[in-house]
Formats: structure tokens, C-alpha cells, sequence
């Protein structure tokens, strides 16, 4: 089959805040074949940048739109999508958002090839079975303890067995103002429940204000720190791991979703020290790259964990990517309110089940579509013209 078109979908809430919430905009990226078949995929980055790498006019041989790398070739099996997604790769290789927007377009090539060969993704990368994982709600921590408290013990009602609070005011004030936000979700949550905190890069290269939450809530249970500090700052993560591994802590450092490429997240997990490499498939490249990542994080015992803020679309997947892998059993699950969580996806999303897991679908691409009702519903119309020639112009789904 032979890709005919690539639609682009920039959603977003009616308001948009500067609250760390992924939620609120989105660009989803359709895949159209020539057998009348249609993949999609969604990006986590600005969309209308993202846009731009898919419509931008060419300056040279290595900045070449994302379009132009892909319609009209043939997509057959799983060697022609990492061709196109490394062909599209080498057109952009001067477009720092590459990476970041042709994951929405590998994504929907993996959907699409699965769709057309009667398969699930993760059977089409390579792995044997589909384990469940284990999800924990996602949230942002409350403005104080009382309303982390709050959003705790909502998560507990909803039945999740795990939960991770971040942003918010952590590492905005005192060592124990931190202690009493983690203190309100641990209370919250009951002590059966897994908690993990997100930091959100806020002490950068401050690797003492970095530990000395981390022994504090080690304490509290605090299965891993994640972000504590700036992505690039590889030694300093080094330092902290070093430090909590050699005085017995009992808490893992997490990170990796600000990696955005195959090479920054490999740097990371062989020099940072870290034990859970966190890894968002609509930041990365897509399917294709977070698969090798989640390889090299199998060869070298660290867990992988997906990174995911965006709508169910993306849970599922990023679910597909280490599916095969039983020893990485936790999925991050955003559980805010959004209707883009929870309105995008037909089904509605991607289920817990009895037991409180979630799994990889057999069915054929990601197992959801989307629904257009919502795209309509929340679509912003763009319309891209360089000297009267009309570069994009929105549609209906």
C-alpha cells in the first residue's frame, strides 16, 4: 500500500493556562493509505510548530519538509516504516523539532500497518506477548497539602494502586514544605499505595537540594524522585545517584522524557545513574526510537517507564512499545479531567481492568481510533500561506 495523505489536527481546550498540563493542546497526525486505510498518531510539543516540519518550504538538502519524505511511498511491513521514519529523519536533519513531530507520523505508520496486516503493533516490533502494567494516576500536586490530600484520596476512589504527584509548588519552597506536600499525598493515598514524586527539573545542577528530598522521602515510601534536575545535567545525576546508592537510600531516581533523540536517552541511562528511564514516544520519534530504547534499557537492567501527558491515544501507544518486557510493569496514566484524556479515543481509552492493570491491545495498529466528534469539537483552523501559496489549510477529520 502506498501512503496518499498526511493530515495534521492542532486541538486545544477553549483556554489554554501555564499550568504544567499536557493535556490542553495536542497535534494529531492521520496516515492515509491508498487501500482506503488510516493510522493515526499524536505528538507531544508545541503544535503549530510541529506543523511547520511537516508544510515548511525546503532551504536545502537537509531541510526538506516531512510531507515530502513520505507521501506517495510504499509501507508494507514493519522494515518500511523505520525506513520512512529514518528517511524522514535524514530530509529534517537541520529541524531541531524533528524528532518531536514526526513521532505523531511514525506512530500512525505503526497504526496503519498493523490495521493492514491484521496485527497488533507490538507484535509488529518484535515482542512475543503482551504482559499488563500496572498504571498510576498522574497529577499535578495540589496548591497546598490540604488539596494534594484532596487529589489523593480521589485517586483511592478511583481504584489506582499507584499514583504520581508533580509540578505544582514542589521545590518552590523549604525542605519541609516539600516533606508536608509528599506527607498529604502519602496520607492520602494509604500505605499500600505506590507513590512517586516529579520534581520537574526544578533544583537543576543543585544536587544537595536534590538529595536532601530525596533521603527525606525516602522516608515517606517514595518508590522514585523523578526530574530532580535538568536533563543535560548528566553528572550531576551521576553525583546524586552515587550518593544515594552509597548511603543505603531507599529511592530510585527517574528521568529521561526530556530526551528527544535515541542517543540522548542512551547518554543518560549509561552516565546517569538512573533506574527508571522515563520515555515519551511523541517526543522521541515515535514507536520506531522508543523500541530501541526500551531494548538498550532491557540489556542494561534499568526499567523503562513511559512518559505520557497526552490523551489516550498516546497511552496506547506507548503500552505497544514494551509490551513484551514483564519486568517493566508500570505505565504512566494521566488522570486529570481533560476531555482531551478522556474524549479522544473510541473506545474511550485504554482500560483498567479488574485487577486495577492495563495491557497492549490485540487488536489490529494501537487497538483505539479517534474520535472525530471531539477533533471537530476542540479543532483550532489554521491556515499556513507564504506569498499566496497556500502551504496548509485545516480540514475536517
Amino acid at each position: 500500500m502506498k501512503i496518499e495523505a498526511i493530515d495534521l489536527f492542532y486541538i486545544a481546550l477553549p483556554e489554554i493556562t501555564r499550568t504544567a498540563d499536557g493535556t490542553q493542546d495536542s497535534l494529531l497526525v492521520r496516515v492515509k493509505t491508498d487501500n482506503g486505510l488510516e493510522g493515526w498518531g499524536e505528538c507531544d510539543a508545541s503544535p503549530l510548530v510541529s506543523m511547520a516540519a511537516y508544510v515548511m518550504p525546503m532551504s536545502h538538502s537537509n531541510i526538506i519538509n516531512i510531507r515530502e519524505a513520505l507521501l506517495g511511498e510504499t509501507i508494507n511491513s514493519p522494515a518500511d516504516v523505520i525506513r520512512l521514519r529514518n528517511r524522514a529523519g535524514e530530509y529534517g536533519l537541520d529541524v531541531q523539532q524533528i524528532d518531536h513531530a514526526v513521532a505523531g507520523a511514525d506512530i500512525a505508520m505503526w497504526d496503519v500497518l498493523g490495521k493492514h496486516l491484521g496485527e497488533p503493533v507490538w507484535k509488529l516490533i518484535g515482542h512475543d506477548t503482551s504482559y499488563k502494567k500496572l498504571p498510576y494516576a498522574s497529577v499535578l500536586f495540589g496548591d497546598n497539602p490540604e488539596t494534594t490530600r484532596a487529589i489523593a484520596k480521589s485517586i483511592i476512589a478511583r481504584k489506582f494502586r499507584a499514583a504520581k504527584f508533580g509540578w505544582g509548588p514542589i521545590g518552590r519552597g523549604t525542605l519541609q514544605d516539600d516533606i508536608e506536600l509528599v506527607q498529604a499525598a502519602r496520607d492520602g493515598l494509604g500505605n499500600e499505595t505506590k507513590l512517586m514524586v516529579d520534581a520537574g527539573v526544578v533544583w537543576g545542577d543543585n544536587v544537595d537540594e536534590a538529595y536532601e528530598r530525596a533521603v527525606a522521602f525516602s522516608s515517606l515510601g517514595v518508590t522514585w524522585l523523578e526530574e530532580p534536575l535538568r536533563t543535560e545535567e548528566i553528572n550531576a545525576y551521576r553525583e546524586l545517584s552515587d550518593k544515594i546508592k552509597a548511603n543505603n537510600i531507599s529511592i530510585g531516581i527517574a528521568g529521561g522524557e526530556g530526551a528527544d533523540f535515541f542517543r540522548s536517552a542512551d547518554d543518560m541511562m549509561v552516565n546517569a545513574g538512573l533506574d527508571f528511564v522515563q520515555i515519551d514516544v511523541g517526543r522521541i520519534g515515535g514507536i520506531t526510537e522508543a523500541k530501541r530504547v526500551a531494548d538498550r534499557a532491557k540489556d542494561l537492567g534499568i526499567q523503562y517507564v513511559n512518559h505520557t501527558f497526552k490523551s489516550h491515544l498516546s497511552i496506547a501507544a506507548s503500552v505497544h512499545v514494551f509490551a513484551g518486557y514483564e519486568e517493566f510493569n508500570l505505565t504512566e496514566y494521566p488522570a486529570g479531567g481533560s476531555p482531551l484524556i478522556l474524549g479522544l479515543t473510541e473506545p474511550t481509552g485504554v482500560f483498567r481492568d479488574s485487577q486495577g492493570f492495563i495491557k497492549a491491545s490485540d487488536s489490529p495498529g494501537l487497538g483505539v481510533e479517534v474520535n472525530n466528534d471531539a477533533i471537530r469539537q476542540y479543532q483550532r483552523i489554521i491556515k499556513i500561506e507564504v506569498d499566496g501559496q497556500v502551504l496548509f489549510e485545516s480540514e475536517n477529520p
